[in-house]
């Protein structure tokens, strides 16, 4: 059974088989022909949407909401809502002075979307929750100090480390409350989404947020259920820390060589999760680049303790097709691999002209993201870039390059742009898979006008 598969890797248990778990969060809605934004405030949508996930996605495990902003919305972030992505965060109610939120401020379960949430849960758990191991997936600390604080939390992280220390802990405590209220609904594994932790040095996790994030992991494995730590980004550096966080499980997207990650879990008996590329296969590709990526993997890494998924939250418009041929791929590899032993990929790649960087008539700041309407280390990238446009206004200009658009992937591949999120001026690369504070993206800015 499907579940059984899931919580042995995670228990790093002998299994007969690799488990796969589709993250269809917003793409679950268009399955049923609903908008992102549909099950995201819509239970019955949601929950309809995710049967027909269960049913044409065949998973082991499978989240049941895939939203990083439902914390931040109830402790008053500001969104902005999309038709095709989960909201993103506009507006920051602890940016300006330095407060550390009161006890008062964390969620409780009849707060905000957190009702519709359960009563989804308890539904799929009655209906799937036998077969299916169902994830509850909360916005890790870090992350949910930068949507709180904003920009400034990156500032915060150098100039004031007691400061930061103590935002994440309040978010952590945040964390342990919403896992306690997915856990009494049921679900089997606790997955801490923190994709900002790409963007923070290994030294700063392990002195200022170690702690933090151990205290998360404890209080859910102190009930009986497992984990998953979720990041996204360039996480490379931040392997060995994470692993001592205390997580079961660790999730990683294309960003990270999966197969190198994997000999570092492997020396702490710890699952690893990924990672299927969202764009340039799943979105973009066909059914034989999909098939094939996922088999090439599977051929270049042990597959204890290994669980197959996209690198992420799926595109809401990635073809059914290609997630079908991703689920043959790991379910019966040897015909598959058969299947496409003489494919070759097509290169569709778009020509694309760079700028003139030596005859600009203003600096250049281009950030190369997956998106930033839908990755969290993205959104805060770009935000740094536009500091620069609220200093200077029309004296600088400022580009996003987005990972879901063909013409910017053959941008960034033209680049050269090895890491996603990157910040590059007048055609250099000054920050890779690093949010630079406002002090020092201004002081690389600032001569150049």
């Amino acid at each position: 059974m499907g579940k059984d598969l899931i919580l042995k890797t995670l228990r790093h248990e002998k299994v007969d088989g690799i488990p796969w778990v589709p993250f269809a969060g917003v793409h679950a809605g268009i399955l049923k022909g609903y908008t992102a934004k549909e099950i995201l405030v819509d239970g019955d949508k949601l929950f309809e949407s995710l049967m027909e996930v269960n049913k044409m996605y065949t998973p082991d495990g499978m989240p049941v909401m895939f939203d990083l902003q439902i914390e931040a919305e109830i402790m008053g972030c500001e969104l902005l809502w999309a038709e095709d992505n989960p909201p993103s965060v506009v507006a920051h109610p602890y940016s300006g002075d330095k407060v550390i939120p009161c006890k008062c401020k964390i969620p409780k379960k009849t707060d905000g979307r957190i009702p519709m949430v359960l009563d989804v849960m308890h539904r799929l758990k009655e209906e799937i929750g036998d077969q299916v191991a169902l994830y509850g997936l909360i916005c890790g600390p870090v992350t949910l100090a930068s949507h709180i604080r904003g920009s400034e939390f990156f500032m915060d992280i150098i100039k004031d480390k007691e400061f930061a220390a103590q935002m994440v802990e309040f978010c952590a405590e945040v964390c342990i409350a919403m896992s306690n209220y997915y856990i009494e609904a049921g679900m089997d594994v606790i997955g801490v989404v923190d994709p900002i932790i790409s963007q923070i040095s290994p030294k700063a996790i392990e002195k200022l947020f170690l702690d933090s994030f151990t205290a998360v992991f404890d209080n859910i494995k102190s009930q009986g259920v497992l984990s998953s730590f979720f990041v996204c980004g360039d996480a490379t550096i931040q392997m060995d820390v994470m692993c001592r966080t205390h997580a079961d499980g660790i999730s990683v997207d294309e960003n990270v060589n999966i197969a190198e990650a994997k000999k570092i879990t492997d020396q702490y008996g710890i699952a690893m999760g990924g990672n299927i590329p969202l764009t340039t296969v799943m979105l973009f590709g066909n059914q034989q680049d999909n098939m094939k990526y996922v088999v090439e993997m599977l051929d270049n890494i042990s597959h204890e303790n290994l669980i197959v998924s996209p690198g992420c939250d799926m595109p809401y418009s990635v073809p059914i097709e290609n997630t079908i041929a991703c689920v043959q791929a790991v379910k019966q590899t040897d015909d598959v691999r058969e299947m496409i032993k003489n494919y070759e990929a097509v290169d569709d790649t778009i020509d694309v002209d760079l700028p003139d960087y030596d005859h600009l008539e203003r600096p250049l700041i281009e950030a190369f993201t997956l998106d930033a309407a839908t990755c969290a280390a993205c959104t805060y990238m770009v935000k740094a870039a536009l500091l620069a446009k609220e200093e200077f206004g029309d004296k600088v200009d400022v580009m996003e390059y987005k990972y879901t658009i063909k013409e910017d992937i053959a941008r960034t591949k033209k680049m050269g742009v090895e890491h996603l999120p990157s910040l590059y001026i007048n055609g250099e690369l000054k920050w890779s898979s690093i949010i630079p504070s406002r002090e020092e993206l201004l002081a690389v800015v600032g001569p150049l006008i």
